[in-house]
């Protein structure tokens, strides 16, 4: 077994997941599963195969430009409140 029960008792409580005694048996077996078949796949001779990446041989970005853009005044006629600058928002620390 890859994963024991306090592991995955353990990792549902960080997640804040509340799970049921079948559903932690589930749980258990089923990362059990994953995590074997993750094990399998380190037994492979890898040697000679190159790595397989993904960047771009050159830079795929545009060149920045200035462009307009929108206006305050329709900007803040999106929210609730607004002063002439920027959004009102209700003070949530004392």
């Amino acid at each position: 077994m890859k994963i024991s029960r306090s592991e995955v008792e353990k990792t549902a409580r960080l997640a804040r997941l509340d799970l049921n005694e079948a559903e932690m048996e589930r749980m258990t077996a089923q990362l059990d599963t994953i995590l074997s078949y993750a094990a399998k796949l380190d037994e492979l001779n890898t040697d000679g195969v190159a790595a397989i990446c993904s960047q771009a041989a050159a830079n795929a970005f545009r060149e920045d430009e200035v462009r307009p853009s929108l206006p305050r005044e329709l900007a803040l006629a999106n929210g609730p409140q607004h002063n002439e600058e920027s959004f009102v928002v209700p003070k949530i620390i004392g």
